[in-house]
């Protein structure tokens, strides 16, 4: 018998490596990233806090709400739709979230919607976090993860902006600050 025992990871411990891992995978795809000539979304090129200005339709993710009732992006055609990936182990996530939902409430009536995706998590652990920072915009739920295929990009948080005619204008990893939403969001809404 072993004098040694093997003592279990703490999950804080696990939590910071699986973002050190993903901020690794993004980095490295800043680095080696090619551009692919399309126009379509290439997050490992943006950077982290300034938007990329980008051109490419919209996809059109067909997912759950919280309720478990479906929900599509194409239903938003109409309005200016911020969309954000993300999930509550994610702490730059959930730094930005009182961000979001001062900014979601200062601009809900103006043609805006603002629609947070996360990344596979179960409504159980979803729900703690929306009351515990007072979410009122829209949560749905992503266990496929069709969202981050469909803007191709692994990074959390990551934000996109929807113009109303459903195209894709702005795409930006890291933590969203109010002043970068109201000098790229705000004037869209504004038009």
């Amino acid at each position: 018998m072993s004098k040694h025992r093997k003592r279990p990871i703490p999950i804080a411990l696990l939590a910071v490596g699986a973002g050190l891992l993903l901020l690794g995978i993004v980095a490295f795809g800043a680095l080696s990233g090619a551009d692919k000539g399309n126009g379509e979304a290439d997050l490992v090129r943006v950077g982290f806090g300034a938007p990329a200005q980008v051109s490419f339709p919209a996809p059109d993710l067909r997912l759950t709400d919280l309720q478990g009732a479906p929900v599509s992006l194409s239903d938003y055609r109409d309005r200016v739709v911020l969309i954000n990936n993300w999930a509550t182990w994610c702490l730059p996530c959930e730094a930005e979230m009182p961000t979001l939902q001062a900014y979601y409430q200062a601009h809900q009536h103006q043609n805006f919607a603002l629609i947070a995706i996360d990344v596979g998590e179960p409504v159980a652990d979803i729900l703690p976090f929306k009351e515990r920072y007072g979410l009122t915009f829209e949560i749905w739920l992503d266990p496929n993860l069709l969202a981050i295929a469909a803007f191709r990009n692994s990074g959390l948080p990551s934000t996109y902006v929807v113009d109303s005619a459903g195209t894709v204008r702005y795409a930006w990893a890291g933590a969203v600050s109010h002043e970068t939403l109201e000098k790229y969001v705000t004037p869209m809404l504004e038009d």
